[in-house]
């Protein structure tokens, strides 16, 4: 092979999901952007085939003991892929939740702070470790090293007014009269068992509550020989609330509790030793709270030699963070209160100082959830990626990310089964000439809305102070569609909160996460066609209902209605081979021998929303329908698995179920996340006819396109984080341009017609 074919990823016969048998070759060492409508393929190809197979390949190099350990990828459907980097997926899932892991923990910076403390710090408090919130010697032990402190209301779990003889004076399972938790209470010999509990004396309140474990002297007959005492609230403490079992019976145990700042640390998770040490005047939990640019100005100043390298490195990571527009995180904020797309530059920034090259970096719509001041940062560093010699893919809607592309894949023309083609390859210029919907779309720019709706009445929200809001007072418009606006951080969403808990009347908060959805939810299940189809079957055939649900009756035998045969290797991947007998269909023959219209249960169930509706029409069905075509997810398949959708596609689903609403209110936070221009044009026609009904919606959004939309804008800034939580501006869109004070009005400029 010569040199020149290397420089290319060469995929040869990708039919993954709905790619329809793609070959293409994508230039190393530039940034090659894939675009297209919403489920057009793009992920398919980008993550589902290249990904996954750079990740399976690089698995099999280890050896099978670390196999099983490792994640386990799809085998891709692909004919050949050739000169294949090792990949490096920057997804947008946060990472699992966890109490103790830190923006600080995560990217590794908290590891190299505790280093420097325990090489520079005075007085000297002991190693690294010492300085973990995780490890006995540096943790809290009232909070242990989680921060706060689930206190309980011992007059919620315990009737003071009853004796232990009657029935529910302990509030939980198994503390009734003769059942096992009562029975280590009740036969000890300790407590008169008809004395009530505000009886007691001082000391036997004492060893009733608060006893730690302790072997009794001289117990009763009926006590168990080996068993311990210990006292009911500190037994909640130890096996129930810090426990599964705490989470088991989470409904019965919340009324008992209340979270706060832990007292003894005041929310710094370490011990009185560890914080005593201190670097110039600061000690390592001050650092962790103070914003980032203020940890380098700190860092800058030690002149300790022995520091010089953890400064290096600690600062070239600081950097980092503050090059992709995170500045505004602290070190001590935990993970699970990021956004998705901060989680995602968060990874980002660890990768940025990586001395590895050759690397294939793929970033799954890197632009999410952030305002255009933000992109200009986010743009920097896809290039810095990139310039370190490594080929970098993205799957992106942004026009102001396409920009940044060498190469340019667009796909389509359709979502679903329409989509799976590639439409057109090439640079940015090209593509606006290409006469792809994208390349189109790119081109045009859309005018400010000519008139906007006055509102029909005003809610006031007054001193709003949640997370890092300054002691705000604004007026929200109702009857309209209003915009949120602002830089990531800036407090839109602490807003949104406030107002929904302020607001006297049900507020309907449309987010992007979990709908509730199982495994085996799909769209025909979450609209309730499912059962009017096989209400539809069962009246036809007179087979009875059973025998048209693959978890019953009609369930194909051999492979018990999955679809697929999984066969355990041990060590090695599970092989999934779809099922012989029933071809994947997870139907039994029987079942599948009835026909409506000339489909079985299977081909029905197959259908997508835009054929079910016609095939379907005048029935119940497609009015049920009706909602997924308008929000645009008419490619879906009716039993397409929900787990498989984005969070944008999941939120319009959400949205679906409330198109018939009136005279409600409505926050939706980025509606347009994973979103063709295409869709946001159709999305806004939604809202609008939405706001027509006599809705009001409020929608926490960067999109340009959906501010020229708006009726309302309010701004918040100027900067994210402390640095924001302030009012820049609220007004129509029009006002919004000669504003001095906001951060979007020179963005919005650029984007309308000259």
């Amino acid at each position: 092979m010569d040199l020149s074919e290397q420089a290319y990823i060469n995929v040869e016969n990708a039919s993954e999901n709905n790619l329809k048998h793609v070959s293409l070759k994508i230039p190393k060492k530039q940034i090659t952007i894939f675009t297209g409508v919403s489920g057009s393929g793009k992920s398919s190809l980008v993550l589902d085939t290249i990904a996954a197979k750079s990740r399976r390949e690089l698995n099999e190099t280890f050896p099978s003991f670390v196999q099983q350990y490792l994640p386990k990828y799809g085998r891709p459907h692909v004919g050949n892929i050739e000169n294949l980097p090792v990949a490096i997926v920057i997804d947008q899932r946060k990472p699992a939740p966890n109490a103790r892991s830190t923006v600080g923990t995560y990217t590794d910076i908290y590891s190299l702070l505790r280093l420097l403390f325990s090489r520079v710090g005075k007085p000297f408090v002991g190693y690294s470790d010492t300085f973990s919130f995780n490890h006995p010697q540096g943790r809290c032990p009232r909070c242990d090293g989680l921060g706060e402190i689930r206190e309980l209301d011992v007059h919620k779990l315990v009737d003071f007014n009853k004796s232990l003889n009657d029935d529910g004076v302990i509030n939980y399972v198994a503390f009734k009269p003769g059942e096992w938790r009562w029975i280590r209470y009740a036969n000890t010999g300790l407590f008169d068992l008809d004395k009530k509990i505000k009886d007691y004396s001082q000391e036997e309140l004492e060893l009733f509550l608060y006893s730690p474990i302790v072997k009794l002297k001289n117990p009763p007959a009926n006590w168990p020989k080996t068993a311990k005492y210990e006292g009911l609230v500190t037994r909640m403490y130890r096996s129930i609330i810090n426990s599964e079992e705490g989470k088991v019976h989470q409904k019965l145990l919340e009324p008992m509790l209340t979270m706060g700042i832990c007292p003894d640390c005041n929310g710094t998770r370490l011990n009185p030793t560890v914080l005593s040490c201190r670097i110039n005047g600061m000690n390592i939990a001050e650092i962790t709270g103070l914003a980032i640019p203020d940890i380098i100005d700190w860092l800058n100043r030690i002149d300790d030699p022995l520091a010089y390298d953890l400064k290096q490195a600690i600062g070239s990571r600081l950097s980092a963070l503050v090059e992709i527009g995170l500045g505004y995180l602290t070190l001590d904020r935990s993970m699970g209160t990021l956004s998705g797309g901060e989680a995602q530059r968060c990874k980002i920034a660890k990768y940025i100082n990586s001395s590895l090259c050759d690397m294939l970096y793929i970033l799954d719509e890197p632009s999410v959830g952030l305002h255009s001041h933000d992109i200009h940062l986010l743009k920097a560093s896809v290039r810095k990626l990139r310039d370190h010699g490594n080929t970098v893919l993205l799957v992106e809607h942004h026009k102001e990310m396409i920009g940044i592309a060498d190469h340019i894949v667009d796909m389509g023309p359709g979502s679903g089964m329409d989509g799976g083609n590639i439409l057109f390859e090439g640079n940015y210029e090209e593509l606006l000439q290409s006469g792809t919907q994208t390349g189109k779309m790119m081109g045009e720019k859309v005018p400010l809305k000519p008139t906007t709706r006055t509102p029909s009445g005003w809610f006031t929200l007054e001193h709003a102070t949640e997370h890092n809001l300054k002691d705000l007072t604004v007026r929200l418009p109702m009857g309209v569609l209003a915009v949120i606006a602002g830089v990531a951080g800036s407090g839109k969403s602490s807003l949104m909160e406030c107002f929904r808990k302020a607001c006297p009347e049900e507020v309907i908060y449309i987010s992007q996460k979990n709908i509730g959805i199982s495994l085996r939810s799909t769209p025909a299940t979450y609209l309730g066609v499912a059962d009017d189809i096989r209400k539809l079957f069962a009246k036809k055939s007179g087979a009875g209902l059973s025998m048209f649900t693959f978890n019953g009756k009609g369930g194909c035998p051999v492979c018990g209605g999955k679809g697929v045969i999984v066969s355990d290797m041990a060590f090695m991947d599970a092989i999934e081979t779809v099922c012989e007998a029933c071809g994947g269909l997870r139907y039994a023959p029987e079942a599948l021998q009835y026909t409506v219209d000339d489909l079985n249960i299977a081909e029905a169930m197959d259908l997508t929303v835009r054929k079910a509706s016609l095939h379907f029409a005048g029935t119940v069905i497609e009015e049920k329908l009706k909602p997924l075509m308008q929000v645009g997810l008419g490619y879906l398949h009716l039993n397409q698995s929900l787990s498989t959708l984005s969070g944008g596609e999941l939120q319009r689903v959400k949205l679906a179920s409330h198109l018939d609403d009136h005279g409600k209110i409505y926050v939706l936070d980025e509606p347009t996340d994973g979103l063709h221009v295409k869709d946001i044009r159709h999305i806004i026609e939604l809202f609008d006819s939405m706001v027509s009904q006599g809705n009001s919606i409020f929608l926490v959004e960067h999109n340009l396109d959906v501010l020229k939309a708006a009726d309302y804008v309010i701004e918040l800034g100027p900067g994210g984080g402390q640095m924001g939580g302030e009012m820049l501006f609220a007004g129509t869109p029009r006002e919004m341009l000669t504003c001095p004070d906001s951060i979007t009005a020179s963005y919005l400029q650029e984007e309308l017609p000259s």
